[in-house]
């Protein structure tokens, strides 16, 4: 399949975030795959500020908009903002403390 779009503009639908996972605030997760084959999956993720827990998976990301400070578990804490691209490991723990809603796009291989 090929396309385009305009990332800014997709319509996300929003996912469930586990109360579990939720440390500050009362934010929302939205997401559309764009593309996955049993190897990749590509999309579109988006989160409102709070502060969140998660582990990764192994993915590249570039932000689009919205600013967060990931912290990582035994790692770096990272500053992440429009035009940033970021890499983590299959399995990282991480807190995202997202300060402005925060729109990536991603790649998660499978």
């Amino acid at each position: 399949m090929t396309f385009s779009l305009t990332v800014s503009d997709a319509v996300l639908d929003e996912d469930g975030l586990d109360p579990a996972t939720v440390l500050a605030g009362e934010p929302r997760m939205f997401s559309k795959v764009l593309h996955e084959d049993g190897t990749v999956q590509r999309g579109i993720w988006e989160i409102t500020p709070g502060t969140v827990t998660d582990v990764e998976a192994d993915e590249i990301f570039t932000v689009l908009t919205g600013r967060a400070t990931i912290t990582v578990e035994d790692g770096p804490t990272l500053e992440v903002g429009p035009g940033d691209v970021g890499v983590f490991t299959e399995g990282a723990r991480t807190t995202w403390t997202v300060h402005e809603t925060l729109r990536k796009v991603y790649q998660i291989t499978l």
